[in-house]
């Protein structure tokens, strides 16, 4: 596949996906705050977190997961993950930004079990999006991506889905991975060798 215009060697082509809303817009709590008093204990700010936290995580999960329930069960799977890793949190990011991979991987994680309990029951994987939701043609892609993370390493899967499906710029990836700009463009490079094969041929 070609580059891009600007150099962007993407393996979607369509940019239809934006960064998650920031902590410091006008109207949303204070999230880096939230977070700092809960990882000191504080139960109300934790619950204040994940309340707030949740439209967040449900945007990022609908962009993994076309049909709006399996995103749902997923955005409480990566709201259940936040709370018991909250102490996790270290500041080198955003919190917006942190939670990104757990989001992901919940989608991941939520995408297998459907395929694996639709072929018990003999139905198709994953559904495209439902009429007036996302357009097949994104969904198709989406759903590509995520056939071919199942064969490879889940941090490769990572570092790809959030650059490439999520848009997340490199400077923020290597802040939440506490490494260099340039380790994390040749870490996502090599990624998308990997990924390439995988894809069908309208999603390389």
């Amino acid at each position: 596949m070609a580059p891009r215009a600007g150099g962007v060697d993407r393996l979607c082509h369509q940019p239809y996906f934006g960064g998650m809303a920031d902590s410091t817009d006008p109207g949303n709590p204070n999230l880096e705050e939230l977070s700092s008093r809960a990882i000191a204990g504080d139960e109300r700010a934790l619950n204040d977190l994940l309340a707030a936290t949740q439209p967040l995580a449900m945007k990022h999960c609908q962009r993994l997961l076309p049909n709006r329930q399996d995103a749902e069960e997923a955005t409480q799977d990566a709201l259940l993950a936040i709370a018991r890793n909250i102490n996790g949190f270290a500041g080198r990011s955003k919190f917006t930004t942190w939670i990104y991979p757990i989001c992901t991987n919940a989608s991941i994680d939520r995408y297998r079990k459907l395929k694996r309990r639709r072929s018990v029951v003999g139905h198709k994987p994953v559904e495209h999006a439902a009429p007036g939701s996302t357009p097949s043609v994104v969904a198709g892609a989406r759903i590509d991506m995520l056939e071919a993370a199942e064969k490879l390493d889940r941090d490769v899967v990572e570092l790809v889905l959030m650059r490439d499906l999520l848009d997340l710029d490199y400077r923020e990836i290597a802040e939440l991975r506490d490494t260099k700009e340039a380790t994390v463009r040749w870490q996502v490079a090599e990624g998308r060798k990997k990924f390439r094969p995988l894809l069908s041929p309208l999603n390389k």
